[in-house]
């Protein structure tokens, strides 16, 4: 493949991007030979590695059929996805399955769901969404207005809705925040268990989700637990909201439920959550490629894989020895603020001086990013707002402890030549 045709890929011009021909394991391979060891599964996403045959050999089973079928009628490869997670993976309670095509998508259905089961409900005034001041939930209008990633709203914020934000590490000030707001005109609160692209793995206390999903019960309102980037695994657990036992009324989920081979997303709810919406008889509207076959037979395969190697106990004991390794090497560090993290979602937030907090303003990041990828390793950019720089790390489930030191020993250097790239006059 020629260099200079990646030079049309890019909708905004500008530099030609990395033209990627394949993969294996806990890597990507590139056009001009080079191997880049995958330390952020891409945006988060790959968990059961690259370049495997299984998932291939179950969308070419599930492509021998119909090439289209609409969302609301059902196929065996829908109804045995559904019947999968019910069966081994969906918290207790969340039995109505919907599938879409990505984690905006997840977020932007369940925030209609939650609007039309109080409407249904005859509670028309309950339209606010409340999300949290160090927050992502994607890149719909509707997931943006929820969100608090100022670089991703910009220059969008009279398209977007005036959502409240409540505080990312105390229930007691969202508690207030609800009562401010009146709880009469709050739909839903949505939550990431653990921050991703604005945060970087920020992992608030262990009593916080509980004390939402209290606030949530005595106001009526709606707990939407954003998993799309921990979910499926991630952080050790089925959802990094079994951690500490909460189980909310609607579940996203997208990226590791098909492990990066298929696009797809899904919104879990309970049935209390979905009868009085057909009671109502309203609709809940799905996008034209919505559970397709391919995506479906994929994500069941994907979830066996998982099941079959243990890997989600894998992503627990490696993201051990990921915080460690990073610990290790960054843990003293004059530009690291602090490592957190949970399971194989680590982040590491970026300053110019960890003494008095002073930070580059969000420059510091892509530069490190920069140097990483000089070095053949990908690390995800993150930060937003509170968090201008940090680093986000999600590796394969399967990733080995020679790459997991290769991933943090480059991290180090890369961060070094950046500050000194952004220090020099």
């Amino acid at each position: 493949m020629r260099a200079d045709r990646s030079a049309i890929y890019p909708f905004l011009p500008g530099t030609a991007p990395l033209t990627i021909v394949g993969g294996q394991g806990s890597y990507v391979h590139t056009a001009d030979g080079r191997r880049i060891l995958d330390g952020g599964g891409g945006a988060v996403v790959t968990n059961i590695g690259h370049g495997r045959p299984e998932p291939a050999q179950a969308a070419a089973a599930a492509m021998t059929g119909a090439a289209y079928v609409v969302p609301v009628w059902a196929t065996e490869y829908r109804l045995r996805l559904i019947e999968h997670l019910r069966q081994g993976w969906l918290p207790q309670g969340l039995t109505r399955c919907l599938f879409v095509s990505g984690g905006s998508e997840s977020v932007d259905t369940a925030i209609r769901v939650a609007r039309q089961h109080h409407v249904a409900r005859g509670d028309v005034d309950r339209w606010k969404v409340i999300g949290r001041e160090i927050s992502y939930h994607g890149a719909t209008l509707a997931t943006l207005s929820a969100s608090n990633h100022d670089r991703r709203r910009a220059t969008l914020e009279p398209m977007l809705t005036d959502q409240p934000k409540a505080d990312f590490f105390d229930a007691e000030a969202v508690r207030k925040l609800v009562e401010t707001e009146d709880p009469s005109t709050i739909a839903a609160l949505v939550v990431e268990p653990v921050s991703g692209a604005s945060g970087g793995a920020l992992v608030p206390p262990d009593d916080y989700l509980p004390g939402l999903r209290s606030i949530c019960d005595d106001h009526g309102i709606l707990l939407i637990c954003d998993e799309v980037m921990t979910g499926f695994g991630r952080t050790g657990a089925r959802f990094a909201a079994d951690h500490v036992g909460v189980v909310p009324d609607l579940l996203v989920g997208a990226k590791g439920l098909g492990g990066g081979y298929v696009p797809i997303g899904g919104v879990f709810a309970t049935d209390a959550v979905v009868e009085p919406i057909a009671e109502a008889e309203l609709i809940v509207m799905y996008f034209t490629f919505s559970g397709a076959d391919v995506a479906c037979a994929v994500s069941d395969r994907v979830l066996t894989i998982m099941e079959d190697e243990n890997l989600i106990e894998r992503a627990a004991t490696m993201g051990r020895r990921l915080a460690g390794l990073l610990e290790d090497a960054l843990g003293d560090h004059p530009n690291v603020a602090d490592i957190r993290g949970r399971g194989l979602l680590q982040g590491v937030e970026l300053v110019e001086d960890r003494s008095t907090g002073a930070h580059f303003g969000g420059a510091l990041s892509p530069k490190v990013v920069a140097e990483a990828l000089g070095r053949d390793c990908w690390i995800y950019p993150a930060g937003s707002g509170g968090v201008p720089d940090a680093l986000l790390f999600g590796p394969p489930f399967t990733v080995s402890d020679a790459e997991l030191e290769s991933l943090v020993a480059i991290c180090a250097e890369s961060i070094d030549a950046a500050v000194a790239d952004l220090h020099r006059p």
